[in-house]
């Protein structure tokens, strides 16, 4: 691999061509992250040809280039968003300072654990949705799975590169490990629950979007805002592809509610099941269990290690600059949930160890968004029904908690009740097999599977039957 050109099949903005060790390290790197996507990346479609973007710059001209291009020939390349002149540490005990543009050596253990928890997010990913291709409800959705899944792997190189680049031996061994650990492996699983969770079907990939990928979001946004520069001009590029990721997820969604909506009212029934359509109430079970998992994502409500994490200036607040307060939170509280006997209660705390419960703040906040998008949908065709997010105490399987039963509209409830009750708020095995069943695929251009309803456009100003995927 020594004779790769790093201008042409890997693009960049880091003068990888100058930095010889780095380039080294990279080439022994590089065939076994195409062994793994080979081993655990999409399922009979590595010899097609996919209609993808690829970023090859961070300006508006060369980020988004669309062309055919077969997955393990994809350009993965590395980019850092551009230096923002004289940055410097935003927030913590070192605000004001110059931001650092080398590891310091106080916080090196720790920025490095921030960066593999979040570079072993990029390959979970792709392995949890590798079978999916084999059922895609059309071309045009075929496509967008295989454009998050090129780009998680894009987002796993920006990963090395940071650990390569500035880790030494440490690094490289961390590099080694993102390839070698296995989503839902018994033995080396993900480090993260939700992603050793299955992605069954088609419904579990558009909510992994919507709120999965949102988790992402908010995590990229506070590392981005981190006082080690390289580390937050990495994470802002990230946030441009991060985007579409939660509009696939989002317009997935909202595509099998508009269909649920026109099945409703031609058969003038909620029950799909004889119609082949998902309907409403189990689009509602759906979205409990990916809310629910995907909040566990932000951590316990009271966090030490987030309080240091803030503290060290490695990973500030979504949106930390817009905040208008000192910025180091000393003597500042917040607001926070919490138990009461059976009563679920909020109670103020010190700020500093609440950022975990701020940022799921910021995060239910924009899944309450999109829901209200998808309640649009429902309004608009006459129909009395609403989706909704359920309480954040729900099916929790971190913090506070975890440790006790509650429902849907957040109740603290007994066991007999949730034994009793948990299958009307969550997909049961009756449930799995029905959205199972209608997982064939669909992949004459322009037609699309009964359960979804084609887009309202095509992709880069391609019509919606364009031939997404060269599948002959």
């Amino acid at each position: 691999m020594a004779g790769i050109d790093y201008t042409e099949r890997i693009p960049n903005n880091v003068a990888l061509r100058e930095n010889g060790r780095l380039q080294r390290a990279l080439e022994d790197w590089q065939p076994k992250f195409l062994d793994w996507w080979q081993d655990m990346g999409p399922t009979g479609f590595q010899a097609k040809e996919i209609y993808l973007r690829t970023a090859v710059s961070v300006d508006a001209k060369g980020w988004a280039q669309f062309d055919y291009v077969r997955m393990p020939e994809y350009r993965w390349g590395i980019f850092l968003a551009e230096p923002e002149a004289g940055r410097q540490v935003n927030f913590g005990d070192h605000k004001g300072q110059p931001a650092w543009q080398e590891v310091p050596g106080e916080y090196r253990g720790t920025l490095r654990r921030l960066i593999v928890t979040q570079g072993d997010t990029e390959p979970a990913s792709v392995e949890q949705q590798c079978h999916l291709g084999r059922t895609c409800p059309s071309l045009y959705d075929l496509r967008n799975l295989f454009q998050v899944n090129v780009e998680e792997g894009r987002h796993l190189w920006a990963m090395v590169y940071l650990l390569d680049a500035h880790f030494g031996r440490d690094g490289r061994e961390e590099s080694e490990a993102l390839l070698q650990r296995r989503s839902g492996d018994a033995d080396k699983p993900r480090i993260l629950g939700a992603f050793n969770e299955p992605t069954p079907d088609w419904l579990s990939f558009f909510m992994f979007c919507f709120f999965t990928d949102r988790d992402g979001k908010y995590q990229l946004a506070s590392l981005a805002e981190s006082g080690f520069d390289p580390l937050s001009q990495t994470c802002r590029f990230m946030l441009t592809e991060e985007a579409h990721h939660m509009f696939v997820g989002e317009a997935g969604i909202m595509r099998i509610v508009q269909r649920a909506c026109e099945l409703m009212r031609e058969h003038k029934t909620d029950d799909l099941r004889p119609h082949g359509g998902i309907d409403l109430r189990l689009i509602q079970k759906y979205l409990n269990f990916h809310c629910s998992v995907s909040l566990d994502l932000f951590g316990s409500e009271i966090s030490t290690n987030a309080a240091n994490f803030y503290t060290a200036g490695l990973k500030g607040r979504f949106e930390e600059t817009k905040k208008d307060d000192d910025h180091r939170l000393k003597d500042a509280t917040y607001t926070v949930a919490g138990l009461d006997g059976e009563r679920i209660t909020v109670r103020d705390e010190a700020a500093l160890v609440s950022l975990n419960e701020r940022l799921r703040d910021d995060y239910v906040t924009d899944c309450a968004r999109g829901v209200a998008r998808w309640n649009e949908v429902i309004r608009k065709h006459g129909i009395d029904v609403e989706l909704t997010l359920p309480h954040r105490a729900f099916h929790r399987a971190i913090g506070l908690f975890s440790e006790v039963r509650v429902s849907p509209d957040g109740r603290v409830i007994g066991q007999a009740e949730w034994d009793a009750r948990h299958g009307d708020w969550l997909p049961n095995e009756d449930d799995k097999a029905y959205i199972q069943s209608l997982m064939h695929p669909v992949t004459e251009p322009g037609k699309f599977a009964n359960w979804i309803s084609p887009p309202p456009r095509g992709i880069n100003g391609q019509p919606v039957d364009f031939e997404y995927v060269r599948l002959g």
